[in-house]
């Protein structure tokens, strides 16, 4: 099943500066094998099939944590449907096209 999965990943207990958190999961998404990834203000949108979404998203907190960080808060929206395919591009496309 495709999915399209909001992710936002943020550990504690390491500080107030999360960018180096950030690049790691990033770079682990990147190696990943999901179709699409699209960093965004508050998280990343990943898209693919469900194994290596889930998978990767996995492999994030495994990142996060081997960098020292002792806790790991996670929230993800999932997005998914069986009436057709949809993509992140054609998703916002719809809106963009909403709006003229």
């Amino acid at each position: 099943m495709r999915v399209i999965a909001d992710l936002s990943v943020v550990p504690i207990g390491v500080g107030v500066h999360l960018a180096l958190s950030i690049a790691s999961r990033e770079k682990v998404l990147k190696e990943a094998g999901v179709v699409k990834i699209q960093l965004h203000s508050n998280g990343t949108t990943i898209e693919g099939e469900w194994e290596p979404v889930f998978a990767a998203i996995q492999a994030c907190h495994q990142a996060v944590h081997a960098m020292g960080c002792p806790r790991v808060y996670t929230a993800e929206t999932i997005n998914t449907r069986t009436d057709k395919e949809q993509s992140l591009d054609n998703k916002a496309a719809s809106v963009r096209a909403a709006l003229l």
